[in-house]
């Protein structure tokens, strides 16, 4: 086997997603923790222990405990090389997930086990669902008060439309709540409560095993033998194939912040996910292991170091291994680029680095150059296909309240569009400009870090829009028809293409039904 196939095959790279508050950063340090990349967790809630969670860095999540910006950590567990993604689980920051799970292989969804499945959750795995991507889904705070387990199972089957299949089983919840049953390696393991440390584990030969009830009781070793037998005779036995390919969920349950069960599914899953997998482009597709390299671009964020003013491009490399130093060509402006100080990530510890493999994850130092979606090859022309931008629901004018700063505004603006926050679209008819969020927080977090990263204040003007959509016609008369009778709702996005604004459910229907030439697209990507 050649180095390269090697190194595919020890990389796991995923995203962890969730609802908010379901513990996806909890669950995150828990995993960095084992990984050795951590050594004390961040009790993200505790005002005893100062230190914030390792992945939410941007000064607006410390205030506010979410997950804003998409964090990439990598660390190494055994033999294994794990990149792990963090999601922003709040829904304002969706446009930022879809565009992550591009850049994943696999995904872990963390559901609560008191609130169960969350329309947010829902949305993700509709993203899942259109790529195939696998799925393990880990039900959380199992030491709080919850549902049935069963109950769960159920839910995550209809809601998530998939087939599910626990891998281990709880013993108890809530107050009572005593340990797991690891099914996938038929082990014990019991609960204490403690932030730091791991539980205990009981070796057994199986499930019948008088171990069971010496430890944990008669009532519950009987309970605990009749459930697995009722989830042996309903659910098939677990095949990696089917995972694999998308159509069944295998299921953890635990409490990461005590850091119980995370291992059993870190070890699990390090066996059965996938290593880096092919990724079509617009001509071909792209196998791991080819000789050339080649990536793209899902992700660019500024000020990751707020004393220098620059901004980062997240890189995937799909195929080939990355050089630092290499010359490579940008597809998209056709000039050969190299780069001299390319860095991976511990969360806010970046390093330089010299070489990556397919599945790593690349950060690119930017002044300008990078969009959301650009191609980088040791040469060939090929396309990756893109990340779709969705159409905004939220409208307001941007204007600056310090003219002695528009330059800084400016930038900021330009760069904090880059990123992919929001959109912004130049209204044609009296040329102000207007941002695009898909939620309200999206507003609150721009003013914030136009003001903190660039020094620039801006307040906003309200309008009143229902949606946003790009439009175009083969038929040139009837597209200038159009922009003319519309011409007061008519904008055009940072790539110069027609926007229509539309300020009703009404007026956008009539306007589809009056214009027949003209398509009205919903997501950037047509």
């Amino acid at each position: 086997m050649s180095q390269l196939t090697d190194e595919i095959n020890r990389r796991r790279t995923f995203a962890i997603i969730s609802h908010p508050d379901a513990g996806k950063t909890t669950l995150t340090e828990k995993l960095l923790l084992f990984g050795g990349a951590i050594h004390i967790a961040g009790a993200v809630k505790s005002n005893k222990i100062k230190k914030t969670a390792t992945s939410d860095w941007m000064e607006i999540e410390k205030q506010r405990g979410i997950s804003v910006a998409t964090s990439v950590m990598g660390f190494n567990y055994g033999d294994y090389k794990i990149n792990i993604l963090d999601t922003p689980g709040h829904q304002d920051f969706a446009e930022d997930t879809y565009r992550t799970l591009t850049a994943v292989d696999s995904v872990i969804i963390v559901v609560d086990v008191a609130k169960g499945v969350e329309q947010q959750t829902r949305k993700l795995m509709e993203v899942c669902r259109m790529r195939n991507t696998p799925v393990i889904i880990f039900v959380n705070k199992l030491d709080r008060e919850g549902r049935d387990p069963f109950e769960i199972l159920d839910e995550l089957e209809q809601e998530l439309k998939i087939n599910v299949r626990p891998l281990s089983w709880p013993i108890n919840i809530g107050a009572k709540f005593k340990g797991v049953y690891n099914i996938y390696e038929q082990s014990l393991d019991l609960f204490t409560p403690n932030k730091q440390k791991v539980s205990e584990r009981v070796e057994i030969d199986n499930i019948d095993s008088r171990l069971i009830d010496d430890t944990i009781g008669e009532d519950d070793a009987a309970k605990l033998r009749e459930d697995i037998e009722l989830i042996e005779g309903v659910y098939p036995d677990f095949d990696v194939d089917d995972y694999l390919a998308g159509q069944v969920a295998p299921v953890f349950f635990g409490s990461a912040l005590n850091t119980f069960g995370v291992k059993e599914l870190l070890d699990c899953f390090v066996k059965i996910a996938p290593a880096p997998r092919p990724i079509e482009a617009e001509e071909r597709k792209i196998m791991p292991d080819e000789e050339n390299f080649s990536g793209f671009v899902f992700k660019i964020h500024a000020n990751m170091d707020p004393n220098h003013r620059s901004c980062i491009a997240f890189v995937k490399v799909c195929s080939g291994k990355f050089e630092r130093n290499a010359p490579y060509k940008h597809i998209r402006s056709g000039k050969l680029m190299k780069f001299a100080a390319p860095t991976a990530f511990m969360a806010q510890k970046k390093n330089i680095v010299d070489e990556a493999y397919p599945g790593d994850i690349v950060g690119i130092p930017d002044t300008g150059n990078f969009k959301i979606g650009d191609t980088i090859t040791s040469g060939e022309e090929i396309h990756f296909k893109g990340l779709p931008s969705f159409s905004p629901e939220q409208f307001k004018y941007i204007e600056n309240t310090d003219p002695m700063k528009s330059k800084q505004l400016e930038k900021g603006i330009q760069q904090l569009m880059d990123e992919g926050v929001a959109q912004l679209f130049v209204n044609q008819f009296n040329g102000r400009k207007l941002i695009g969020t898909v939620g309200q927080l999206q507003f609150e977090v721009i003013q914030y870090r136009l003001l903190h990263e660039y020094g620039a204040q801006c307040r906003w003007e309200p309008i009143s829009l229902y949606k946003a959509c790009w439009i175009e016609s083969d038929d040139e008369e009837a597209l200038a028809a159009f922009k003319k009778r519309k011409h007061q709702f008519m904008a055009i996005d940072r790539d110069g293409r027609d926007v229509f604004l539309a300020d009703s459910n009404y007026v956008l229907q009539m306007a589809q039904t009056d214009f027949p030439k003209i398509s009205f697209h919903f997501t950037s990507e047509y």
